[in-house]
């Protein structure tokens, strides 16, 4: 997605909008639309083809409430505006698409596979994954910093659900077009193709992969989805596999946006090096990487009852879109929103939503993150960009899908990265 100052809020055409338009997060100008909205007008009825709408939330605590209020705003008949005016077959089966009780049962067993200690396990293996990444741009040539980006999340998941590494490149490119169908490096001819191919091909994937390992159970994420008890009972295959889907896609199109976004900020400046000199301010710049990139654009819910936001009503049905990219540079919430701040705090961003539905693999997130970062400032110096940054089509993902880099690596990071 672009990133750019906004300008004078009373230019920007409200009327005319089209915030599903995916060419506007990869050629136009979001962030000057949503600093519009909210000044001018936080929550609007936005409409789509003269029969459907939305309720577009732009400012912080109005879209930390539509995503904390499970019980007036639901997540089971859909929460992405590709499904806005269908009910998603995914409810009431995955986490995504589930509300408490029934996603908190489904959520816990889920929630310690990926906490801390179990992650700790494979902290090493997530630094030589890293490492191999990194290895070309210490040779000082142009590095297409988001491709290599791109393949982090799925060394990292693919080890935790232990998905077989030739898998991965191919991994990658479905989860990436069921998210930018319209992209034209992913696209088949058309979203609707693009999104039936991806999804076809995922599952079944995943149906294969669940089929073995329910024969023969391992330690892995899988084969927890496989066995746990929910409620009494195990998932049946169908809740299973769009719970290995909704984990991978989650994992792969929205990680690689934060190292990506942030060094396309930093690059070319003296803030890099004000990081690197700072150790102790890692994981705070963490933060405000997440912050600053807000990988997942928007989230979705519908109204359950009658609801006031924002001086608006919300009727019981109807759809309320949460522009999480808008929410964290809401000036209300966070001081000069448009700074990259690695000592800003209170730090209060919802990069990862908010509630019931928090992300569930934030920890497995944080700390391929902080791993990558750790690697990056003690390693590196002197980014420049080298080369034209290409952003993904997507209304969703605020992606990065080309970005040349260029970097000087210190004596002994370059010796390392020779035996990688």
């Amino acid at each position: 997605m672009r990133m750019s100052l906004p300008g004078d809020p009373q230019a920007v055409d409200l009327d005319g909008l089209d915030l599903i338009d995916a060419r506007l997060y990869s050629e136009g100008d979001p962030h000057a639309v949503w600093h519009a909205l909210r000044v001018r007008h936080p929550v609007r009825w936005h409409p789509v083809d003269g029969e459907l709408g939305f309720w577009s939330v732009s400012r912080f605590e109005d879209g930390d409430r539509v995503l904390r209020d499970h019980t007036c705003f639901t997540s089971q008949r859909g929460t992405l505006l590709n499904l806005l005016g269908k009910d998603d077959p995914a409810g009431g089966r995955q986490m995504a698409a589930t509300d408490p009780p029934k996603h908190t049962r489904m959520r816990e067993p889920v929630q310690r596979a990926l906490a801390v200690k179990s992650i700790t396990r494979h902290k090493e293996t997530i630094r030589q994954e890293v490492r191999s990444l990194l290895a070309p741009l210490a040779t000082g040539e142009p590095m297409d910093f988001a491709a290599a980006m791109s393949a982090l999340p799925m060394a990292v998941t693919g080890t935790i659900m232990a998905l077989p590494r030739e898998d991965w490149p191919q991994l990658i490119r479905l989860t990436t077009m069921s998210i930018a169908p319209d992209d034209p490096e992913y696209t088949l001819g058309g979203s609707e193709e693009t999104l039936e191919t991806a999804h076809r091909e995922l599952f079944a994937y995943f149906q294969d992969v669940v089929t073995g390992r329910r024969r023969s159970p391992g330690e892995d994420l899988i084969s927890l989805l496989a066995t746990m008890d929910v409620g009494g009972r195990t998932l049946g295959l169908g809740e299973i596999l769009s719970n290995c889907y909704s984990l991978l896609l989650g994992a792969n199109v929205t990680t690689p946006c934060v190292p990506t976004s942030a060094m396309l900020e930093l690059a070319g400046t003296d803030r890099f090096a004000d990081w690197a000199a700072h150790p102790e301010l890692l994981m705070n710049g963490v933060e405000e990487a997440l912050r600053w990139a807000s990988p997942a654009v928007h989230f979705m819910r519908y109204a359950t009852t009658d609801v006031e936001l924002g001086g608006e009503t919300i009727r019981a049905g109807d759809a309320a879109v949460v522009w999480l990219a808008s929410a964290n540079r809401d000036e209300t919430v966070f001081p000069d929103p448009f700074v990259f701040d690695i000592r800003r705090r209170p730090n209060r961003h919802i990069a990862f939503g908010s509630g019931a539905h928090y992300c569930v693999g934030h920890t497995v997130a944080r700390a391929s993150l902080r791993v990558l970062f750790e690697e990056l400032l003690a390693g590196f110096s002197d980014f420049e960009q080298a080369g034209e940054v290409e952003h993904l089509r997507s209304n969703f993902v605020a992606g990065i899908k080309h970005m040349p880099l260029t970097a000087r690596a210190n004596a002994s990071y370059a010796a390392l990265a020779e035996t990688v």
